[in-house]
């Protein structure tokens, strides 16, 4: 192993790696790249010990369609209808409650009123004059018609005062960067036909979200084109946004799969080694207090090898819905993560989709106060005998 890797694994072992260590960390072959899932396996520990979380929850795609039309995309789709109905809708939170979710994540393409004639006639005669409010009609639902389950939003870029709208009913918000490339954005790139996927855009995003106390999800996509430099730099953009709020709750680190039908049909997804390295350096340059998260259903074989390289979640997992956004890549059932995630010598414990670090600050809305408080322990976390696995 090179002398000036081991000198800076040894300093990010104290503290988050700055970029220059960074990408010498993302230069790691052979050896090192052990050494350095060892030493973010490390920094995990000392954070959260042995813990792994996860959230139960069900998935609500209240339409696929989406201005945005990203080469890899293989949630969009256009529908004979062009909205789920909300009666629909609450009848999976529904069941979902049964089988004792509680995040409901509420999932649309991005403001399709805005490209779309039938989705913008189907708000209109509805009512609504946007996405936004019809999610916010079937939030309010879901809290009058159900005991527990509560509001994950993730419906694309939004305006300050359109998360400000949806605050009051959302346990913890989303957006994925993706990449902070803009060379992702040029011709023949994934993102050339997303206008919203430029980078400044979701940023802002996230920043104002911070702005609201609003406990916020987010995190890279790998495999589509980026290079390390710009991972590390897209990791890097997150932390910043996180110093200045506080209100990053969770990164995902999520790996690329090919969908048919789509332009990047035929792309081929990153290797492991190159997952385990990303996950490795988004925990060595993270804040401590940040979960790294990578989701099991995306390499079904041989996730329980991403606990080596230092996450401590695993994101939502539906024990009735599908993964409407990589629907081709089943959950795994929740039972078998618990058993795999022992054998790897952790814990599983069940989370809501407000980590407990924003429960003890307080930043659930007022509606939520009394489910959070009914359903968590000293620790934050799902008590027994309300937990599922």
């Amino acid at each position: 192993m090179r002398s000036e890797f081991i000198e800076a694994l040894y300093k990010c072992l104290e503290r988050p790696a700055s970029r220059s260590e960074a990408l010498l960390l993302a230069e790691a072959s052979g050896g090192e790249v052990q050494a350095l899932l060892a030493a973010a396996l490390m920094v995990k520990s000392s954070s959260t010990g042995k813990l792994v979380t996860y959230s139960r929850k069900v998935f609500t795609p209240l339409t696929r369609l989406c201005r945005n039309a990203c080469a890899y995309c293989g949630f969009r789709l256009r529908a004979e209808k062009p909205f789920m109905d909300i009666q629909e809708a609450l009848s999976i939170v529904k069941a979902g409650e049964r089988l004792k979710a509680k995040e409901v994540l509420v999932s649309t393409g991005e403001k399709p009123e805005e490209v779309y004639e039938e989705a913008k006639r189907f708000l209109k005669s509805m009512g609504y004059e946007s996405t936004v409010e019809y999610v916010r009609d079937f939030e309010e639902r879901i809290l009058e018609e159900t005991e527990v389950m509560m509001p994950h939003t993730n419906i694309g870029v939004l305006s300050k005062d359109e998360m400000a709208q949806l605050r009051d009913l959302n346990a913890s918000m989303g957006l994925m960067l993706e990449s902070v490339s803009e060379r992702l954005m040029e011709r023949g790139m994934p993102h050339e036909k997303s206008p919203s996927k430029k980078p400044s855009v979701r940023l802002k995003m996230i920043r104002e979200a911070g702005e609201l106390k609003i406990p916020f999800t987010t995190g890279i996509l790998v495999g589509i084109g980026e290079t390390w430099e710009e991972r590390v730099d897209s990791l890097l953009a997150i932390r910043r946004l996180h110093e200045e709020h506080g209100h990053i709750q969770e990164v995902i680190v999520q790996n690329f799969m090919p969908e048919l039908g789509t332009p990047m049909e035929h792309w081929r997804p990153p290797s492991l080694t190159v997952m385990l390295k990303t996950i490795a350096l988004a925990r060595l340059i993270l804040p401590r207090d940040v979960a790294v998260q990578a989701p099991p259903n995306l390499n079904l074989k041989l996730y329980f090898t991403y606990l080596t390289a230092g996450i401590n979640d695993w994101g939502g997992i539906s024990p009735l819905t599908p993964d409407f956004v990589n629907e081709a890549y089943p959950w795994p059932k929740i039972s078998d993560v618990k058993r795999l995630t022992e054998l790897m010598g952790f814990e599983l414990r069940e989370r809501l989709p407000i980590y407990p670090k924003y429960v003890k600050y307080g930043w659930m809305p007022e509606p939520l106060k009394c489910r959070v408080e009914r359903l968590v322990d000293e620790l934050g976390l799902v008590r027994r005998g309300e937990d599922a696995y």
